[in-house]
């Protein structure tokens, strides 16, 4: 029972004292006291060791009384193993059988399809030799169909090579097959030929469908593409002579059109025998004839307008703007803009012809590059190795056409469009003059200048060509900012930059009265010149121009580049506004410094009914603002209602922080505080019947609320209307009782 002993107990036995070497009555007394403790613990132990004996030996019994049914059970399970077994082995030996019938069955079935194959291969060649020797072409082509179907390694096989070949014909089956099938492609080659000399439509789609069917796709698709071409080489030229403008852009349009015509009808034709993407031969073929003809037509144009002597003379003769530090005899001007403006309204057409015939192209290919017909794929590589699919290519944007109208594009459309832009523009600048029968006044040049923009740029959208498009915008943004905007600004700067002293006898405000007219005209120009720019790019953008000629994927690119115009909107207006400010600290600031003070000399709102009755009937305030105002602003008022609008509101700007300083120096009765608020508020209404100037009363809400504070009660608490009126207030708590104080 020591295995019992708790860990204390092993404990005190270590540490208790032998009891053979206690000497006294009190260390025996407390070693037999332990040693009566430990008997205590011991007999806990048993009793509980017992009591947990009586479940262990109930399982135990319940365990025992099982064994005979697990006896009878493995007595059970040896005699059903036996009887499985059994079965077992007898399924295997049957199974095994099966499996070797199922195998034999297999051998024999397909020797009976390869049997069957080679008898049809066999049949297929005689009767396409039968057929090729009675003439029957549908029946000769459907046999040799028949014939390429069949798997490989049937028409290769050893078996067919000893069964198929004849007295008659002794090569095996893929010689055979080859040799028929060039004979089939030399006869239906000659066939369409004549077919297609003769213009016999009916004979030349009988044969054209043929190719296909034989594994020759690649060469029907070459005679094909030979007499498409010889469609579009037999047209006739055009009619009229080279010198005409339109000589050259019809006899392209010509050209394209008859391409696109072809394209158009014979696609379906193609792609039903031939299969989706098979066109792309026949327009590479197509588009080479195009290469040839095109490249005669640029020659002879170029030629024909001696585009080489017109970029010189462009390029020696540049814009020289108005202000330009470089200067040029008259004689010199030789190039004349009206011939540019013509050789680039020909080139634009023809830029145009070529882009929308690319779009046409484009849209009619697409999703069909690289798709082949795989029918007898395996069959005629065998037969013919050098037949394989069309490969990938972009059978438009690597043309010899397309190369000579990108050069055009670069080398004579992009320079002379420009130089044509800005001399323009500089030709409007020296003949501007004051267009009297605008109201408010402005020059000729803006009219004139977006005139020629719209048509420039009507012109660049009808070219096609995104990069003309993306680089003629961004060069047409220089120039404007720098040709247009900035000659007007050098105008500006030049109206008092310029003016000396005034000749004897003659009237000084009469100079400044012209002076001030001529700068407001020019600020009016360029109120006017945002105005037309807006509209310039919101009608390009919903011009159908750009999707007549531009795909869908180029589309919102070119909007983006016409969009790209509203940064010089932002520079009008920002050289708008510096114009406005200058013209008003120039002339204007130094008169107001006394305004105000004038207005309100000699008034006082320390009025009693008396006093209140007879400034009621003066009016001054009113009479004089109105009269000071009228001579200060009379000669500003022919600005484009925009402008007069900014301009007032820097007038206001500076005349509201004194009005408010002298405001707060006066004190104010009740009365007082009633006749102020009725000036304040004849004036609000006399400046806002002046003008459509929209913030008129926002401007002068911080007098509007001191008005509101001198005219409380006298017993109303100034801090609590303050918190409590709901007023959105301009005016800070102290301010207000500041305000409310001036009250006597």
């Amino acid at each position: 029972m020591a295995t019992l002993d708790t860990p204390s107990n092993s404990a005190d036995q270590v540490h208790r004292p032998n009891p053979r070497s206690l000497t006294n009555l009190t260390d025996i007394l407390s070693c037999l006291s332990a040693f009566q403790s430990e008997e205590a613990e011991l007999s806990s132990s048993l009793t509980q060791l017992l009591k947990d004996k009586e479940p262990i030996i109930s399982s135990l019994a319940r365990l025992e009384s099982l064994i005979p049914q697990l006896d009878e059970l493995q007595v059970d399970a040896a005699l059903l193993s036996d009887r499985v077994s059994n079965t077992a082995k007898t399924a295997e030996r049957v199974g095994s059988r099966v499996r070797s019938l199922d195998e034999e069955m297999g051998r024999v079935r397909e020797a009976g399809d390869r049997v069957g194959q080679v008898m049809e291969l066999k049949a297929s060649l005689l009767a396409l030799q039968t057929s090729i020797e009675s003439q029957d072409w549908e029946s000769a082509a459907r046999h040799c169909a028949r014939a390429m179907a069949l798997p490989l390694d049937v028409i290769a096989g050893p078996f067919a090579e000893i069964a198929v070949p004849t007295s008659e014909s002794h090569l095996p089956p893929p010689q055979t097959l080859q040799a028929a099938r060039e004979t089939l492609l030399s006869v239906f080659r000659e066939k369409f030929q004549e077919a297609s000399r003769a213009r016999d439509s009916n004979a030349t789609s009988r044969f054209f469908k043929l190719f296909p069917a034989i594994g020759w796709e690649d060469e029907g698709l070459e005679a094909y593409a030979s007499f498409v071409v010889e469609l579009v080489r037999v047209r006739s030229p055009a009619s009229a002579k080279s010198s005409s403008p339109l000589y050259y852009i019809t006899a392209l349009t010509s050209l394209f059109e008859s391409i696109a015509m072809i394209v158009d009808q014979h696609q379906p034709v193609v792609e039903k025998y031939y299969g989706p993407g098979k066109m792309q031969n026949v327009v590479r073929r197509l588009l080479e004839e195009s290469d040839r003809v095109t490249k005669s037509l640029i020659n002879g144009w170029e030629e024909d307008r001696s585009m080489q002597r017109k970029l010189t003379e462009v390029s020696n003769n540049p814009p020289m703007p108005l202000y330009s530090s470089l200067r040029r005899p008259a004689e010199d001007n030789a190039v004349d803009p009206r011939e540019i403006d013509k050789v680039l309204s020909e080139l634009a057409g023809m830029l145009g012809r070529w882009n929308l015939f690319k779009k046409f192209l484009s849209e009619s290919l697409k999703g069909n590059v690289g798709s082949t017909n795989e029918d007898g794929a395996e069959a005629a590589a065998i037969v013919n190795e050098k037949h394989s699919p069309p490969v990938q290519f972009d059978p438009i944007n690597s043309t010899e056409s397309n190369k000579l109208f990108e050069h055009l594009t670069t080398i004579y459309y992009i320079p002379m469009e420009i130089w044509y832009t800005r001399t323009i523009i500089d030709k409007a600048h020296r003949l501007s003059t004051p267009d009297l029968s605008q109201s408010p006044v402005i020059t000729t040049a803006p009219d004139d200048v977006f005139y020629i923009l719209k048509s420039v740029t009507a012109r660049l959208m009808t070219t096609g060509s995104l990069g003309a498009v993306e680089k003629t915008l961004q060069q047409i943004r220089e120039v404007i900012d720098r040709d247009y905007i900035g000659v007007i600004k050098r105008k500006l700067d030049d109206v008092y930059k310029s003016q000396g002293p005034a000749p004897s006898g003659a009237r000084p405000d009469r100079a400044e009265r012209e002076n001030r007219n001529s700068f407001i005209i020019l600020l009016n120009d360029f109120d006017v010149s945002t105005s037309h720019l807006e509209r310039l790019i919101h009608d390009l953008v919903e011009s159908s121009l750009i999707p007549q000629h531009f795909t869908e994927e180029s589309q919102a690119l070119v909007k983006e580049q016409v969009t790209g115009l509203s940064s010089l909107t932002n520079r009008l207006k920002s050289s708008l506004r510096s114009g406005i400010e200058q013209l008003f600290n120039q002339l204007l600031r130094p008169k107001l410094r006394n305004f105000i003070p004038e207005i309100f000399k000699d008034i006082s709102y320390v009025l009693d009914e008396d006093g209140y009755s007879t400034a009621d009937y003066h009016d001054l305030a009113r009479k004089r603002f109105i009269k000071t105002w009228e001579s200060l602003v009379d000669g500003y008022k022919a600005m484009i209602p925009t402008n007069y609008r900014l301009f007032i509101g820097l007038v206001l700007d500076v005349l509201l922080k004194p009005w408010e300083k002298t405001v707060m120096s006066l004190k104010y009765t009740e009365l007082g505080a009633v006749r102020f608020d009725r000036d304040l508020r004849a004036i609000i209404a006399y400046l806002s019947s002046q003008t459509t100037f929209g913030d008129i009363r926002e401007k002068f809400l911080r007098l509007q609320q001191i008005s509101t504070l001198l005219n409380l009660d006298a017993d109303e608490d100034v801090d609590e209307f303050y918190n409590g009126s709901g007023i959105s207030w301009k005016i800070g708590p102290h301010e207000a009782r500041a305000i409310a104080s001036l009250k006597i």
